[in-house]
């Protein structure tokens, strides 16, 4: 790991926006997590189309809103760190495409399914969500995995400002075991936090059918996710703070598998969302200096935080902007989901009106 300068008003402004963009990938992954795990769970839960219409509904006011977060995230990478944004994305293009298809596909099924009356039609948009939804976490569950190990990164022979990834693009190398265990892993949490999301907004049927796959997937999520974090703590040690979380994480999710037992969906659906958070901190700790890099066969990493980071200036003035509009944009959040937060069942779901006939001619 590099060495840590000494504190000054940059080094604090740039300690400042890593934890933001911290906060802001924990604020995605919570929220758009439980919606990536509703969307898989449309076409295996949804037994007739009421009830799939029942699991869309529950996420239809505030899926897009969720997508923010991500858009944020990578905007403020931009302007705060723009060596670091550079670099992942050229390096990383292809798998990031991954993630555009997965939310391309994902957003023309949500917003074209109903505008088919056709049952095949709307089956195959709800396929579409479920495979949209799996393929983004796929992504970058590997993604996170690749970052705690550290990705080989090298300084630009034509610029030594510039910093590019060994080799580039950089796909294949990403699918180790240790990577393709991340990607299981956040699947396999976000379908256990979606399906306990999925208890919590509806009644009847599908909240029994929610509760039962949730104590299944529960399981999977536990197993998956000590292995992971065990093995991240091994790879990447960062002190007693990476055992600690690990200690939490773990909490979090058995508590989470036996409160929705028991019925208290609200109780095990916090539990996963502070499972989410106790390991995005953790992946985030590994990734302070060295933001996820590692120099060519292991040598120290030549980009950092420090040398990654815009001007003192231009922090500062990205500071004020947040100060301003991330209360204004957490407030109109905690309004959304007051105002969308009753449960929803197959008798809140009309019929559908029959399709008009075409005019004579």
């Amino acid at each position: 790991m590099l060495e840590v300068p000494p504190t000054g008003a940059a080094f604090g402004l740039q300690v400042l926006w890593f934890i933001l963009i911290a906060v802001l990938w924990i604020g995605y992954l919570v929220l758009e997590g439980f919606d990536y795990g509703v969307a898989m769970l449309i076409p295996f839960l949804g037994r007739n189309e009421k009830e799939r219409r029942v699991i869309v509904n529950t996420i239809g006011p505030v899926w897009d809103g969720n997508e923010v977060w991500l858009l944020t995230a990578g905007g403020a990478t931009f302007a705060a760190f723009p060596a670091w944004y550079a670099t992942l994305f050229s390096g990383l293009y292809l798998p990031l495409f991954l993630v555009l298809v997965g939310l391309i596909i994902r957003g023309v099924a949500f917003e074209y399914r109903a505008k088919h009356p056709e049952a095949k039609w709307r089956n195959a948009f709800d396929w579409m969500a479920a495979i949209g939804s799996f393929i983004v976490p796929l992504v970058f569950g590997v993604g996170f995995a690749n970052f705690i190990l550290g990705l080989p990164v090298a300084t630009d022979t034509a610029s030594p400002n510039l910093f590019v990834l060994t080799p580039s693009p950089y796909f294949w190398q990403l699918f180790s075991w240790f990577g393709l265990l991340g990607g299981l892993t956040l699947v396999a949490l976000f379908l256990f936090h979606g399906s306990l999301f999925l208890a919590l907004k509806t009644k009847g049927v599908v909240h029994e059918r929610a509760q039962a796959f949730a104590s299944r997937a529960g399981l999977v999520a536990i197993g998956l996710g000590a292995i992971f974090l065990v093995a991240q703590n091994l790879l990447h040690p960062i002190g007693v703070l990476g055992w600690v979380l690990l200690v939490l994480a773990a909490a979090g999710l058995a508590s989470a598998w036996w409160f929705n037992g028991r019925g208290r969906d609200g109780i095990a659906f916090v539990s996963t969302t502070a499972t989410v958070l106790f390991v995005a901190v953790g992946i985030f700790a590994t990734m302070w200096p060295g933001l996820g890099f590692i120099g060519v066969d292991g040598a120290a990493s030549p980009i950092n935080a420090m040398n990654a980071s815009s001007s003192q200036l231009t922090l500062v003035l990205m500071t004020v902007a947040a100060c301003v509009f991330v209360p204004i944009v957490l407030a109109y959040t905690a309004w959304a989901y007051t105002v969308f937060r009753r449960r929803l069942g197959v008798e809140n779901i009309p019929d559908d009106e029959p399709a008009t006939p075409a005019l004579a001619g």
